[in-house]
């Protein structure tokens, strides 16, 4: 009887051992729940992606080891990735995924792979009580998208020396909170690092959706619409944010670190 395969991909670089590791799980049938859930915490990393191919695409669902998620990216590449690495879908073609957060496509390009996501831009909030105590950060504007709270900060060496709280940070209900500050260096302009304690991630290492209120935000703060970001965790990644009218065009590249056999059905 053939077992389950499952891939870990390093997502968001052209390096093995950075970026953001995600396991990629293609399924010949749609699985239960609880069982995905089992073998997202199992991975223990920080999204599972679990695809099962339809006619028009794949289905495409991501976990983290607590909870499912409506949206990550990082996990959208990977699964790419692994389509196009194993033949699964010609070099050629679009990969189409059938998601939470509506249709979500990848297609290759000269630069990696290019997914194309909501945009998901920050309105003005005010500091949630305890928040900016928590960061220990100066905050120069405070936002929220449809997932996550969105704090710009004054440097990129703030962002670098982050050490927030998470037991606070865990508190506010949302997925996360993304921290930003424009780029000291010439080959990016801005830096973020993203911080989901509530999602069962403390740190997240690079994550895509996120992007997807980045991009608009530093699009219009700096009048552009094609951008390049690095997200400064401990492994680090980078990826090309383009912007297209209600939409986030992201573009990274992805590793193949390892594959295994899941032998529990």
């Amino acid at each position: 009887m053939p077992q389950q395969i499952i891939y870990q991909v390093d997502a968001f670089t052209d390096r093995p051992f950075s970026g953001n590791p995600a396991g990629v799980c293609v399924l010949k049938k749609p699985a239960k729940e609880e069982w995905m859930q089992h073998v997202a915490r199992e991975m223990n990393l920080s999204e599972t992606a679990f695809l099962v191919e339809r006619k028009d695409g794949f289905d495409l669902r991501w976990f983290t080891p607590a909870v499912e998620v409506d949206m990550c990216g990082h996990a959208t590449l990977a699964s790419g990735h692994i389509l196009y690495e194993t033949g699964l879908l010609p070099g050629a073609g679009k990969a189409r995924f059938h998601t939470k957060s509506g249709l979500l496509t990848a297609a290759l390009t000269t630069e990696g792979i290019e997914l194309d996501f909501p945009a998901t831009p920050a309105e003005p909030c005010p500091i949630p009580d305890g928040m900016a105590a928590a960061l220990n950060v100066p905050v120069s504007f405070m936002g929220k998208s449809r997932f996550d709270y969105l704090v710009l900060t004054d440097s990129e060496k703030t962002v670098r020396s982050l050490d927030p709280d998470m037991s606070i940070l865990k508190k506010y209900g949302v997925r996360g909170v993304m921290v930003t500050a424009a780029s000291d260096f010439p080959e990016y302009d801005f830096v973020s690092r993203f911080f989901a304690p509530g999602a069962g991630i403390n740190e997240d290492p690079v994550t895509g959706s996120a992007h997807c209120c980045l991009g608009p935000f530093w699009g219009e703060r700096l009048g552009t619409k094609s951008m390049r970001a690095f997200q400064s965790s401990a492994r680090g990644g980078s990826l090309k944010v383009r912007l297209q009218g209600d939409r986030v065009l992201l573009t990274g590249k992805a590793v193949t670190v390892m594959h295994c056999e899941l032998v529990i059905s």
